[in-house]
């Protein structure tokens, strides 16, 4: 079963089990997020900003230095406790060979604390750099980071969600699902910001952005 199949199976079970003035704030919520945040996530053709962050051992990990061996997927996620997010990681850990011998390099990141980020990637068994970016520095370089309204907020606690808890910092914010890919002089040549976090990018598109990119050096 493909991501998107996957992902789609998730949020039709979503949406019989969530009531439906909760599934209204959500919608209005990410509709809020397309027409603001959406607009603002860096785009192709842009310049990446510096990523060095700890990864789940606490070590850090710097783009710039694997981007001397060729192009990196930089993928954005919520936290280990979004199921969307979990489909997403395990699907590129499949993908994770052939993204390796097209050449490039795979990091994840989320606001989460360092001893969260371990416990997602050994969840989901993934061997690629999964990073801690609490403060959400390097999120809201990329134009991603969101903060919560009042009503987004009390749509979470009824979800059993204490976000700045989880995240480490005392505000109630997230980063917009976004995956990109970088190529090795910095420049951002593919980029997945849709504003709802349901939907995340496919691994065989990016994978044909790799090819495509290998073929064109």
């Amino acid at each position: 079963m493909s991501l998107k199949q996957q992902l789609a199976e998730y949020r039709a079970g979503w949406f019989k089990r969530v009531p439906a003035e909760r599934q209204a704030i959500m919608e209005r919520h990410i509709a809020q997020l397309r027409d603001g945040l959406a607009k603002s996530a860096l785009k192709v053709g842009d310049r990446a900003p510096a990523i060095a962050l700890a990864n789940a051992k606490g070590q850090i990990v710097e783009v710039g230095a694997l981007l001397q061996r060729g192009p990196v997927i930089v993928t954005f996620y919520r936290g280990g406790w979004c199921p969307y997010c979990n489909l997403e990681l395990r699907a590129f850990q499949q993908a994770l060979p052939e993204i390796k011998a097209a050449g490039a390099s795979l990091v994840a990141i989320s606001p989460e604390k360092p001893d969260d980020t371990l416990s997602t990637a050994e969840k989901n068994a993934l061997n690629f750099e999964v990073l801690s970016d609490v403060g959400q520095r390097v999120g809201r370089a990329f134009g991603l980071v969101y903060e919560f309204t009042d009503e987004l907020k009390s749509a979470y606690a009824e979800f059993g969600l204490d976000i700045p808890s989880k995240n480490g910092a005392e505000e109630w914010a997230l980063p917009i699902s976004a995956t990109y890919v970088i190529d090795r002089q910095g420049t951002i040549i593919y980029a997945y910001t849709d504003a709802d976090y349901r939907d995340r990018a496919d691994p065989a598109e990016i994978l044909d952005v790799l090819k495509t990119t290998a073929a064109a050096a």
